[in-house]
């Protein structure tokens, strides 16, 4: 059943983060061509931001380029080290559903406390994973 370990839960949600840098080209793209702007505008990502929720999407993304690095090195670092049980093959799994979750709430609602504790059960997640797979490591 655990036959991928915690490689699954890693594809899976670099999947998700590729699906959302698509929503996110297709949306500036949207926004760019119906409000006349140049690219060139762009050369800066910080000073360039589309109005609306399509900055919502573009803010989620980088969300999945910050602490998801986190996961992906501790998932195939316990993967590596034979520390894939089915606790922390669940607890990726949880980690990567939350880490959806967070990504409908912030690009429909945005409302900032679903977020947060999304954020915090994920990382919750992500703590046990990598506690559970240093003490396997240190007691085997």
């Amino acid at each position: 059943m655990y036959e991928h370990g915690l490689i699954l839960p890693v594809l899976t949600l670099v999947a998700w983060s590729i699906l959302v840098w698509l929503w996110m080209i297709a949306a500036r793209a949207s926004v760019m061509t119906r409000e006349k702007i140049h690219p060139q505008k762009a050369v800066r990502t910080r000073e360039f931001a589309t109005p609306g929720r399509e900055q919502w999407i573009a803010d989620n993304y980088n969300h999945l380029m910050e602490q998801p690095t986190i996961f992906y090195a501790a998932a195939l670092a316990t993967h590596a080290a034979g520390q894939g049980d089915a606790i922390n093959v669940g607890l990726a799994w949880t980690y990567v559903a939350v880490r959806i979750v967070h990504t409908i709430i912030q690009t429909t609602s945005n409302i900032v406390m679903w977020r947060f504790y999304a954020f915090i059960l994920s990382t919750l997640a992500l703590g046990a994973m990598v506690v559970r797979a240093l003490i396997g490591m240190f007691a085997g």
